[in-house]
């Protein structure tokens, strides 16, 4: 009796909301399984990599199922938990499962399919015929032939340099029509494993008695070689049991103070062999872990928190700035760790990872992951592995990232903590899914029996109420650690200082002059404005035309320090107008300021001052985020100007001075949560003052200085506003 045919049902990373079904070829029935990836060829040849979300018998009814072409993975890449995860995301935000498998998997592990060119071998394999054949070739098509006998295949991105971007697609079509080129996919895994060099004894050297052989030569005619062998021995030998270990080839070489040359030769005299070993590429840090005891008021939290989590899936904590919530999340951590379970931390901005990781690994050491964009395909990749791979390099316990860890493949996950879970950065708003990762959090600890614990020192209005609706749990932090006093909050009025001529530019007499009290003391100063570019907008003074972006139709910023109109929401640039295109008047105003302006004017005020930027524009490489913030926490910076990524959660102990040039524009956003955005960056970035030994001041430039916000933010009344 024939077997029963085997079909899968597969997702592919489209955005259609349905499954498709492919047949499984007999050869590969014993390697499918739920979870691992597949290749498959859809819309015509093109291959894509889909997940198997289920394995049947059943036929599909409309069409032929084509066979897959093969299996990518040895073992499941996506778990059971990331499957109902990703159904629950496509439902909840209105979007199809290809879209979310499409955010979750990191680049690395999704395989890019390449179309290649080859030439027909059959039809040139007599050569009278292949001589006829090329004759009647045009230019183009000559040109691709040649190319192809040189080097046998191209790709369709080399086909376009080759012919200067002429009409590649008819030329090919016309050639495939004629079956002279064949035309295939190829797919490529994006992921490389990191590979390191180790150097082992043979077995012929690990025998005594040729050991003592290969000791007299080398004494008697290479000590190089001799070094590294007694070096290696050093390194690697156990007394206990007489075995030898396997030795990194870079920590031998350095510790015999010696070169390849020499390692070369002792593996030709058959003493060595080098072999290469997958490793991690997280560097083991070496910190030693740090205890630190809660204070009285941090305990209690702590021990409110546990209580509550005992009937509540869901906890806020509800810190005010530098109340020591860090240190209550980490004793948190401590206990899913000491359970055996996992925990994700998430963050809304990268720049807080990197103070942050430095914290998490001295407490826990090494078996803290990082996830986020900043981070390289591979590195993600191997984040991702270490989670469903029980034999990884690395094993990882503590995950902390932005938004995107979420779809990590957690298979015991304990505790996700969402730190300043008020920030809107955790919303995704394009492209989709938009999901909003604090309320998928909880979803995905929901899948887990896991708790979550939220934490911010100005809580969104829809976290505080479900808290005092009882349906969260709910502790706070109302102090600062060490009783240190809150910041002194002073409202200063633009109009009233113009009218007086006190302001100076963009600043008044009492921000300059605090500025530069602050830096005659050491101590330092950070400036807000949650606008980058130097301008946001460029105006004809005749009439009014403004500069704006051709597909999203919002004004241009002008970024001095490339001198490009640029827009925020697409990345369209274009260079500055020098007239007006609607009138052709030459006189174009500069209105409002950001980022750039800002410290182009405290340079003219304060040139001897060091002053540094912080936002989008500054920190697109990987490490700058954690140069600018070393470099402030290190003192080589005075003055930190920057957009709302200074007002979250970083914590300098020398800062004695905030600085908000403009308090208006956050009010003014055409946002139905203006008030509530305004309120929380103004009072976190206020909690950047004065942390440790002193109070700290802040001084906020307004034309309204009787707003209601600024009204709740003097009296820090966060209940009442």
């Amino acid at each position: 009796m024939e077997p029963l045919a085997t079909f899968v049902d597969v997702l592919l990373p489209i955005p259609l909301a349905k499954y498709f079904t492919y047949r499984v070829p007999q050869k590969l029935i014993s390697q499918i399984h739920l979870g691992k990836r597949v290749i498959v060829q859809f819309r015509g040849n093109k291959l894509y990599t889909a997940l198997i979300k289920k394995i049947h018998h059943q036929a599909p009814v409309n069409y032929t199922a084509k066979y897959i072409d093969d299996v990518v993975d040895e073992s499941p890449i996506v778990n059971e938990f990331q499957g109902k995860l990703w159904s629950w995301i496509a439902e909840y935000y209105m979007c199809s499962e290809g879209d979310v498998m499409n955010a979750a998997l990191p680049a690395g592990l999704k395989l890019s399919s390449e179309t290649k060119v080859v030439l027909n071998e059959e039809l040139f394999s007599d050569e009278i015929r292949k001589k006829e054949i090329v004759e009647f070739l045009s230019d183009d098509e000559f040109i691709i032939y040649e190319a192809l006998e040189i080097n046998s295949i191209l790709t369709i991105n080399e086909i376009y340099q080759l012919l200067s971007n002429r009409p590649v697609h008819a030329i090919l079509r016309r050639l495939t029509d004629k079956n002279i080129v064949l035309l295939f996919e190829e797919i490529k895994e994006r992921y490389k494993p990191k590979l390191e060099w180790y150097v082992e004894l043979t077995e012929y050297a690990k025998n005594e008695a040729n050991q003592r052989a290969i000791f007299e030569t080398l004494e008697k005619k290479a000590f190089k070689q001799l070094e590294i062998l007694m070096t290696y021995l050093k390194l690697s030998k156990i007394d206990s049991d007489e075995k030898y270990k396997i030795i990194k080839k870079t920590d031998l070489l350095k510790a015999a103070n010696t070169n390849q040359v020499a390692l070369d030769k002792l593996v030709e005299k058959n003493v060595f062999k080098l072999f290469q070993q997958e490793v991690s590429r997280f560097v083991d840090t070496g910190n030693e872990k740090v205890d630190k005891l809660l204070s009285t008021e941090q305990q209690q939290a702590f021990d409110s928190l546990k209580e509550q989590f005992k009937s509540k899936d869901v906890a806020l904590l509800h810190g005010v700035t530098a109340s020591g919530k860090t240190e209550v999340y980490f004793k948190l951590i401590e206990e899913q760790i000491a359970k055996g379970k996992q925990v994700l931390y998430l963050l809304p901005e990268i720049a807080l990872t990197m103070q942050l990781i430095n914290r998490l690994r001295k407490k826990f050491g090494d078996r803290v992951g990082v996830y986020h964009s900043k981070y390289s395909d591979n590195e993600r990749v191997e984040v991702w592995r270490s989670l469903v791979t029980e034999n990884s390099p690395k094993q990882f316990d503590v995950i902390i990232g932005a938004r995107s860890s979420l779809f990590l493949p957690f298979s015991k996950l304990g505790l996700i903590i969402v730190d300043e879970e008020h920030d809107h950065s955790y919303k995704q708003y394009d492209p989709a899914p938009r999901y909003h990762a604090r309320d998928t959090s909880i979803y995905l600890a929901k899948l887990h029996n896991a708790k979550v614990l939220l934490g911010s020192a100005t809580p969104s209005l829809e976290s505080y109420y479900n808290s005092q609706q009882h349906k969260y749990g709910y502790a706070a932090l109302l102090k600062r650690f060490t009783d240190v006093k809150l910041p002194e909050i002073l409202i200063v009025d633009i109009k009233e200082e113009s009218r007086k001529k006190k302001m100076k530019s963009l600043f008044s007499d009492e921000l300059l002059n605090e500025i530069t009290n602050s830096l005659s003391k050491k101590e330092q100063v950070i400036l807000f404005q949650n606008r980058r570019g130097f301008v946001p907008i460029i105006e004809c003074t005749d009439c009014g035309w403004v500069p704006q972006c051709k597909q999203c139709d919002v004004s241009l910023t002008y970024h001095k320090y490339k001198n490009e109109l640029k827009c925020h929401y697409c990345g369209y640039t274009t260079q500055p107008p020098a007239k007006c295109e609607a009138c052709g008047n030459t006189k174009l105003l500069m209105l409002g300021f950001g980022t750039e302006k800002i410290v182009e004017e405290l340079q003219h005020f304060l040139p001897d001052a060091k002053i540094d930027r912080m936002d989008l524009d500054t920190t697109r490489s990987k490490f700058s985020y954690q140069k600018i913030i070393q470099d402030f926490e290190d003192g080589g910076v005075d003055i930190l100007v920057g957009t709302q990524m200074v007002t979250k959660g970083l914590d300098f102990d020398n800062v004695a001075l905030v600085g908000i040039p403009n308090a208006d524009s956050l009010f003014n956003f055409p946002n139905f949560r203006s008030y509530e955005r305004a309120y929380q960056m103004i009072a976190q970035v206020a909690g950047r003052a004065g942390r440790k030994n002193k109070q700290g001041k802040v001084i906020i430039q307004s034309y309204y200085p009787t707003h209601p916000v600024l009204s709740y933010l003097i009296n820090d009344e966060v209940n009442k506003f």
